[in-house]
């Protein structure tokens, strides 16, 4: 069964922060930057929330605030969703449909890990039910030419 270590071993350790207090615009500059869709809050070596482009949109789009004033702090997703290396990504997924979160940090021992995406967890479990296809043609080929003797 595919475990969310094995997603964050296929990936970059790199984790994108901000602090609270950095504005809106920072974080925003910081995910055009690097083409992700979301950065974890962080102050005094703590995850304190997330920031998305979602937030982004609901917040200082359609309230018509300016991303130059406002916060990361007064915009952030304060209780997010988490999960440790040793789930199953079946799990992962469950959670992040449920929950209707596209970003959940990865957790082990209470030290962050990384980050996980829905990306990231439908990309495993394709690339899983690929090798699950081919084995069972290898299987079905396989079978096709084994003689078996004579009917009865």
């Amino acid at each position: 069964m595919l475990k969310i270590r094995d997603i964050l071993q296929s990936k970059s350790s790199v984790i994108w922060s901000v602090c609270p207090k950095d504005t809106a615009y920072k974080a925003m500059e910081i995910m055009s930057e690097m083409n992700i869709g979301v950065l974890l809050v962080i102050d005094e070596e703590q995850v304190i929330g997330i920031v998305s482009e979602r937030d982004f949109a609901r917040s200082i789009i359609l309230k018509e605030l300016s991303a130059r004033e406002i916060t990361v702090e007064e915009l952030m997703t304060k209780d997010i969703y988490c999960v440790t290396p040793d789930k199953s990504v079946e799990e992962c997924m469950g959670v992040m449909t449920a929950a209707h979160c596209r970003h959940m940090p990865v957790f082990e021992n209470k030290k962050l890990k990384g980050v996980v995406t829905f990306g990231d967890i439908v990309k495993a479990m394709l690339v899983q039910q690929k090798i699950k296809i081919q084995d069972l043609e290898n299987y079905a080929s396989c079978c096709d030419s084994v003689s078996f003797g004579d009917s009865l």
